[in-house]
């Protein structure tokens, strides 16, 4: 799988050019969160920044999953099989989180994801590997992630700025989720904060 990190240009550029934001309503944003916890154990959202959290010790999300505790938004009705779709949105990551997933591209062929933005120690990398941005603790960063699916090829931008490329896994179907969902070596409390989220789709 090629995976490459580029080196922040001079001037940050705007991925949403030559896109389209779709039309979101709060019946697309479909929560997921531990089945024994109401969901203002674990979600709150002032109108304008939606925070989850989540405890490693927590149960998952339905009674029937083996998965590891997750606080997270699938984004629902815009499921996409062909094209280039691109999520857009603001995190804020609190001091502390480490070991948690905070945005995915869901589906892929032999994993279950296309890719994973994942924190540890303050630095967010794709999956656990290769680091996209550093020192991103108690500040707002701005991410995009854009997915062609015919070229089978993914880029991050991080505040305007490319920061990662890679291919795609594979897969039939792909949708997006944010939010914290366990991985190893976690926190015992993982905590992300996301406004100003949108889905686009290229003209």
């Amino acid at each position: 799988m090629l995976v490459v990190l580029l080196a922040p240009p001079s001037t940050a550029q705007d991925p949403t050019a030559g896109f389209t934001a779709v039309s979101l309503s709060e019946g697309n944003f479909q929560l997921q969160k531990p089945y024994n916890m109401p969901s203002s154990a674990r979600y709150s959202f002032n109108g304008t920044v939606r925070r989850m959290w989540v405890f490693s010790s927590d149960e998952p999300f339905k009674t029937e999953s083996d998965t590891r505790p997750r606080t997270e938004m699938r984004m629902t009705g815009y499921d996409y099989s062909s094209g280039v779709w691109q999520f857009e949105g603001s995190v804020f990551v609190p001091s502390g989180t480490t070991g948690v997933s905070i945005m995915q591209v869901f589906g892929g062929g032999e994993t279950a994801t296309t890719l994973m933005l994942h924190v540890y120690d303050g630095a967010l990398r794709y999956y656990n590997q290769r680091t996209v941005e550093d020192n991103i603790y108690d500040r707002w960063i701005r991410v995009n992630v854009v997915h062609d699916v015919g070229a089978s090829a993914l880029t991050n931008f991080v505040n305007g700025n490319l920061k990662l490329t890679a291919s795609g896994r594979g897969g039939d179907s792909h949708y997006f989720k944010f939010g914290v969902y366990t991985q190893r070596d976690s926190s015992s409390r993982m905590e992300s904060r996301w406004k100003n989220v949108r889905i686009l789709k290229k003209n």
